[in-house]
Parts: C-alpha cells; sequence; structure tokens
C-alpha cells in the first residue's frame, strides 16, 4: 500500500510536543505514511466531536497511539481506540516521553503491539498493519 494515511491519537494535556515532534521526524524517516492533522481545533459537545473522530478514524488505514506517562487516564484516547476497533482499522502503540514496557497502557492497546520510538521497528509495524482489518 503506497503512502497509507494514519490517525496520531495522544495525550494533548501531556505529550502535544512528542507528537510534534513524532510527525516532524516521520517526514525524515523510511517510514512510507502521511499522518494527517485531524485533531478537533474547537471544542464541541461530546456527540459532535465523536462523530467527527469517527469518521476522521474511518478514513486512515492505521491508528497509532503515542503512549507517554498518563495516556492511560486520557479519556480521549481510548475513545479513539474503541472508535478504530469499531471500524476494524488497526492499532499499534509507540512509547514516548520516556516510558517503556512497564507503563501503563490506555483500555484497549495491547502491549505485544507497542514498541519503542525506532523509526525501523516503527516502519516494520506499518509494514505489518496495512495487511491487516479494514487494508486486507
Amino acid at each position: 500500500m503506497a503512502n497509507p494515511r494514519v490517525f496520531i491519537s495522544f495525550d494533548f494535556d501531556n505529550n502535544l510536543t512528542e507528537k510534534n515532534l513524532f510527525v516532524g521526524q516521520a517526514k525524515n524517516s523510511r517510514t512510507p505514511f502521511s499522518i494527517e492533522d485531524w485533531s478537533s481545533k474547537e471544542s464541541l459537545p461530546q456527540k459532535e466531536w465523536e462523530e467527527l473522530i469517527k469518521s476522521k478514524i474511518n478514513k486512515c488505514n492505521m491508528l497509532i497511539v503515542l503512549v507517554g506517562k498518563k495516556t492511560y487516564t486520557a479519556a480521549g484516547v481510548a475513545r479513539e481506540i474503541s472508535f478504530a476497533k469499531t471500524q476494524d482499522v488497526p492499532i499499534f502503540g509507540v512509547y514516548v516521553g520516556g516510558t517503556d514496557s512497564t507503563t501503563t497502557l490506555p483500555t484497549g492497546l495491547q502491549r505485544n503491539r507497542t514498541i519503542d520510538w525506532n523509526w525501523d521497528d516503527i516502519a516494520d509495524a506499518i509494514d505489518q498493519v496495512v495487511k491487516e482489518g479494514k487494508n486486507k
């Protein structure tokens, strides 16, 4: 699949810096994907936000969750993972901000699908998930 679309899920209150670094570094890596910043630009009522985010995730080939120290407490991240699962959008996580395999994961994200921030490993994960779920 040429240039799959990726939805980045992250804890806005605690990992915006890591999200910006991730997106910036992705442009200079061997990972062949495009990241769309489809985060809501304004505060919306819950139902409206859910409909908007569901639609955006459905237009993507995968969801990457940036896992920081407090991501497990971010309700929006858990909802985005849930939306991806119900729409058969493959998911994997990337540890950011000094986290590792001992970090508590957000609900719905599997430990065996969460990796270190290493571009070769991220490229391999992308190669795997473009063959899964709705991408088959």
